[in-house]
């Protein structure tokens, strides 16, 4: 297997996880867990893509801090730089509780923050990794 075809098989993986956890979200999962399992599983394709494209991060990086390393010098990363902060924000509102200031269906805007993220890697990795091993 290329290095391509396992980027794209552990990016469909992550896809595979967060649709499971859209089953989970419909099924009634609180909203605090959904939202940690949110930014576990985006900062997880971030990693993926940090290795990818060969760029060092530190271990216990929170989300934007990968974020902030996979932007630099590659500026089309900005295009998931909302999706980061969103699920930054859901997840400060709830530990200073503060639901009240989340917008509304917050649960469903977390599964379809992760799938923007998601199909983002999933289309840069089939354009500009393919045949490259």
């Amino acid at each position: 297997m290329t290095k391509s075809s396992e980027l794209i098989s552990t990016l469909d993986a992550a896809h595979e996880r967060i649709e499971a956890l859209a089953r989970q979200q419909v099924a009634g999962m609180a909203l605090p867990e959904l939202v940690a399992a949110g930014v576990a599983e985006a900062a997880a394709m971030l990693r993926i893509m940090l290795t990818a494209e060969h760029k060092p991060y530190a271990s216990d990086a929170d989300l934007l801090e990968l974020w902030k390393t996979l932007v630099k010098g590659l500026p089309h990363w900005n295009t998931i730089r909302d999706n980061c902060r969103e699920l930054v924000y859901y997840q400060n509102c709830l530990n200073a509780e503060r639901a009240d200031a989340l917008p509304a269906q917050p649960e469903r805007m977390v599964i379809h923050t992760l799938r923007h993220i998601f199909l983002y890697m999933r289309s840069y990795a089939e354009q500009n990794h393919e045949g490259k091993v």
